[in-house]
This record gives C-alpha cells, sequence and structure tokens, in this order.
C-alpha cells in the first residue's frame, strides 16, 4: 500500500502543471482545448480562491473561445434577473441589486464579492458588443423557485394572452398555500394526506410549448426570448413538483430528479441559444464537484444517483465536447452554515485526512496546480488515480466534528474529471451581507491580480 501510494505522490509530482497566478491558466485553456460545454466545479460552496479562479477561466473562454452564456447552480427566476442586468436590459443600479432574487438559503453561494466582480465585468464586456444577440447571459440550473417561476409564468401570460393566463391560474391554483411551503406538499402527497399536483403541471407546460408551434406557424419564428424564459419557468415548475415529492422516497430519486434539471435546462439553453446565433452554442457551468464530476467514478454511483457531469459526458457524442474540471483543498478557511438555514460562518477546514485524494496532492508538495487527467495525461498517473479514494466535498453545510461521515465519498478521480485544480491552502468567500464575521482580506483594486 504505501508503495502504491508513494507511486500516486510521484505521478501527480511529475504531472502537476504549476498555478501560482492567474496567468498561469494558459495551459488549463489548452486542455479545454474547442469543448462547448465546459463544467467548472468546486470542492466547497464557499471558497474565494475557487469562485476566483472559474471567475478568470469564465473570462477567458468568453473572450477568446467566444462562449455564450454562464450557467449556475441557482433558480432560474433569480439567475435571469441578473440575466437581464448584465446584458444592459433592466433598470437596476448594480449588481448587488441584480443579485437581490438570490434570498433563500444560502444566499453567499451568489451574493459574494467574487460574483459581484465578475457580473461588471460582464456588463461591461457585453455593453460593448456590436450585436445584441452576441450578448453573454447568466442562467440558473436548479429546480427551487416553484413559487417564483409560477408567478413568473402568470406575468408572462398576463401580458400576451389574458385567457391563457386565466387557465394557468386554475392549474396553479392546485398547489394553494403549499406553493410557499413546497416540502410541505411533498410530504403531505407523499403520505396521502393529498393529491398530487403533477397532472396540472404538465398539462401547463405542454400548452406553453405548443404556443411556440402557433407563433411559428403564424409568424414564421416563435416571439423572441420572454417565451423561451417562460417555457423555462413552466419546467422549473413540473421538476420542482416531482422533486418535492420525491424527497421522501430517498435521497437518491430525488437527487437525480434535480440533477435530470439540470442537464435538461442546458440542453434546452444550449438549443435556444444555438437557433439564435446560427452556431453551435458554448457555455460554462458552475456548481459543484459532486454535480460535474462524473458520478459513475463515485461510491454514489453504486446507491442508484447520477449526475450532471454523468449526464451531460452519456449526451455528447463527441468525447472532446465537453470538459469536467475539479477542484479540490487541504485546508485553511469555508463560509459555510452548520445547519440548513442557519447563518453563515467563517469556519476552519481540518486538513485532508490522510487516507484521501487531497492528501496525496498535498504530499506532492506542489502547492497550486492544475492536473490533467484526460486523454492528454500521463499514463502512469491515470493508472494511478484510478483507483478510488476518499474525497472530500463541503457544501453550504460544513460539519468538521463529523466530517469523514458528512463530507467524505469515495471516488477514482481520473474518471471523474478531465483535470483538477488543487490550491493547497484556501480562504473563505466574502458574503455581501453585513452580518458576516469577518472583513474583506483584499482590496478591490488588486482584483483579480492573484489567487
Amino acid at each position: 500500500m504505501g508503495r502504491t501510494r508513494d507511486n500516486a505522490v510521484q505521478a501527480i509530482q511529475r504531472a502537476a502543471q504549476p498555478l501560482e497566478d492567474l496567468n498561469d491558466l494558459d495551459r488549463l485553456l489548452d486542455l479545454i482545448g474547442e469543448s462547448r460545454i465546459v463544467l467548472l466545479g468546486e470542492a466547497t460552496h464557499g471558497t474565494q480562491e475557487f469562485y476566483r479562479l472559474r471567475a478568470e477561466i469564465t473570462r477567458r473562454l468568453i473572450i477568446e473561445k467566444r462562449f455564450d452564456a454562464i450557467a449556475v447552480e441557482g433558480d432560474w427566476p433569480a439567475a435571469l434577473r441578473v440575466s437581464r442586468w448584465v446584458r444592459g436590459r433592466s433598470t437596476e443600479a448594480s449588481a448587488r441589486q441584480a443579485l437581490g432574487g438570490f434570498e433563500r438559503f444560502p444566499r453567499w453561494m451568489w451574493r459574494n464579492t467574487e460574483v459581484v466582480a465578475l457580473l461588471e465585468w460582464l456588463r461591461a464586456y457585453n455593453a460593448v458588443q456590436d450585436n445584441p444577440a452576441e450578448q453573454v447571459g447568466f442562467f440558473g440550473l436548479d429546480l427551487y423557485s416553484l413559487r417564483d417561476s409560477m408567478q413568473a409564468v402568470l406575468h408572462y401570460l398576463d401580458e400576451v394572452d389574458p385567457e391563457a393566463a386565466q387557465r394557468a391560474r386554475a392549474r396553479y391554483g392546485c398547489f394553494d398555500d403549499f406553493a410557499y411551503h413546497p416540502q410541505a406538499y411533498g410530504h403531505a402527497v407523499s403520505f396521502g394526506l393529498r393529491e398530487d399536483c403533477e397532472r396540472e403541471v404538465v398539462t401547463q407546460l405542454t400548452e406553453l410549448m405548443r404556443q411556440a408551434g402557433r407563433d411559428l406557424a403564424r409568424h414564421g419564428t416563435p416571439r423572441g426570448e420572454e417565451l423561451f424564459y417562460a417555457q423555462q419557468n413552466a419546467r422549473v415548475v413540473r421538476s420542482a413538483e416531482s422533486y418535492y415529492r420525491s424527497m421522501f422516497a430517498g435521497r437518491a430519486e430525488s437527487w437525480n430528479v434535480r440533477d435530470r434539471h439540470m442537464a435538461a435546462t442546458l440542453g434546452a439553453l444550449r438549443s435556444h441559444l444555438t437557433a439564435q446565433r446560427e452556431r453551435p452554442a458554448r457555455i460554462v457551468v458552475w456548481a459543484h464537484n459532486s454535480h460535474i464530476g462524473d458520478a459513475r467514478a463515485t461510491d454514489r454511483s453504486e446507491r442508484g444517483q447520477l449526475n450532471l457531469g454523468q449526464l451531460v459526458r452519456e449526451q455528447q457524442h463527441d468525447a472532446d465536447e465537453t470538459f469536467l474540471l475539479g477542484f479540490t483543498t487541504h485546508t485553511g478557511t469555508v463560509a459555510a452554515a452548520s445547519d440548513w438555514d442557519a447563518p453563515v460562518e467563517l469556519k476552519a477546514v481540518r486538513p485532508s485526512r490522510i487516507d484521501s485524494i487531497e492528501r496525496l496532492m498535498h504530499e506532492s508538495e506542489a502547492g497550486r496546480f492544475v492536473l490533467p487527467l484526460n486523454r492528454s495525461a500521463p499514463d502512469a498517473l491515470r493508472r494511478a488515480l484510478q483507483q478510488p479514494r476518499l474525497e472530500r466535498a463541503i457544501g453550504v453545510i460544513y460539519r468538521p466534528e463529523t466530517e469523514r461521515w458528512s463530507h467524505y465519498f469515495h471516488a477514482a478521480l481520473a474518471d471523474q474529471f478531465d483535470a483538477v485544480v488543487h490550491l493547497d491552502q484556501t480562504r473563505a468567500l466574502q458574503p455581501l451581507e453585513h452580518e458576516h464575521p469577518w472583513e474583506h482580506t483584499e482590496e478591490p483594486e488588486t482584483y483579480p491580480s492573484g489567487l
């Protein structure tokens, strides 16, 4: 076992490509090549360097490779509000105001200083594009926005088809007050306390999808982006209804509903942008490693779980069409809560376990580096990292006292990602809200010069 471990550390040392500052990303961009769907992970939802690196990679993808959109692990209505702002189509005065739709826990995932800096850059970039159709949007892949998405559908129909709006209100009325408490809806349906609303939400989605066909027959083209946005909100309602029902059937089922929805949203967005631009669309995705890294390379697949990265890979005919980038860290600090809906805290990240992937990275003494894992990687490295090892995942909740059981799972890193960025020591993300217990650690004018 010791020799196997030593061989893995040596293979990492030989293949590691230094990442001392943001100027060292050229090698990573070369690895990404001509991939049209680039999925950027994170080992935590609260690490500053992960956000900063993803932002810089995203900038370069937009400038150098003509990427068309950013799609994030966030709700569609809240992200669409941001998208309107970065494209100069809202009256909100700032990125902070535009992020106001991210109201529910965990707000700091998107309401933080790194995201604000990226959005301000994106708005400036979009402002100088000659063709508005070439502007880059910001979209949400998630499904938690049951109430907000229903309201968005109704708002759209009130403006374009009042009679259809009345039908939609009657269908969505099935939820009654449960729209404000979707988990209670799922509980009531699961235990036979009320009928579900599946038929109503499917019928509403079907009617909105047919509207595109009617527009095409009448006008020769569907009427702009707003119909697509409304259709996507109707898809969210359908998926959210299924998700909240499945919550009480087991973790694997609800997880799969969510990641299938993310994959379907990504596919719909890509088709929409491709039709707009009359060329294959390119999209960069931001989500946690647990959604990005191919689930087939983890022990979660044994429990029946799939994920976004797996689905995206399976849907592509060309292996070079997609690129999955993971992120790891050994120790430092993180912005996370102790329980769901609890306040965000500045927490110390324990040094990684001796039997983990992160500890191998740490023992390589390479510090901060990019590790290629796809076909360009050395055979010795791939063989060494195809052995399943523990890998850490910190989400919006971090419980160091139960870390082994709360935050580690087994994964074969070489099959999980196309490349990994390892940052040996990292620091917590800076939330926008004033109640946070820590201060800015870098002056804004130095952004984004370094890590």
